[in-house]
């Protein structure tokens, strides 16, 4: 679903460029954010989970003091695609939410996970814009990993 997301980028593309010619016509150019700055979501238990996406994904857990480290991204593509509520692609009809993370090289990735007992299941086919693999956490939430081309 998300390879339908991305090739959707030519048309929205050419959409987001007539609307900015549009406004900046007007002298309004519209102000938009810059990436995504974090993602906040309840857990049973937040510091096992923050643990295991730690161990897991080499994402840092929020540090307890500003000066502290926190995990950074690669810049890079994010899809930002809403789902039908009806959607089977995020597993359990319960969770109302799916992120994707980009990995530089999918099957290392999936060969760590596996190793440390996570269940994976690696998308038979592989996309024009890459290819993906698919879990849970601890608490059930869906993750898809995402090599892009």
């Amino acid at each position: 679903m998300l390879a339908g997301a991305f090739g959707s980028f030519g048309v929205l593309n050419r959409r987001a460029t007539a609307i900015a010619q549009v406004e900046s016509l007007k002298g309004n150019e519209m102000e938009k954010v810059t990436g995504i700055g974090g993602f906040f979501f309840r857990a049973r238990d937040p510091k096992s989970l923050a643990e295991w996406y730690d161990k897991n994904l080499g994402i840092l857990p929020v540090p307890t003091s500003y000066g502290g480290s926190v995990w950074t991204q690669e810049a890079g593509a994010t899809a930002f695609s809403p789902f039908p509520d009806s959607t089977d692609y995020f597993g359990d009809p319960h969770k109302v939410w799916m992120i994707n993370f980009r990995v530089r090289d999918l099957d290392k990735m999936v060969d760590q996970l596996r190793a440390a007992g996570v269940e994976v299941k690696v998308a038979a086919e592989s996309y024009p814009n890459g290819r993906f693999a698919h879990l849970h956490d601890p608490e059930g939430n869906p993750i898809e990993l995402w090599q892009p081309t």
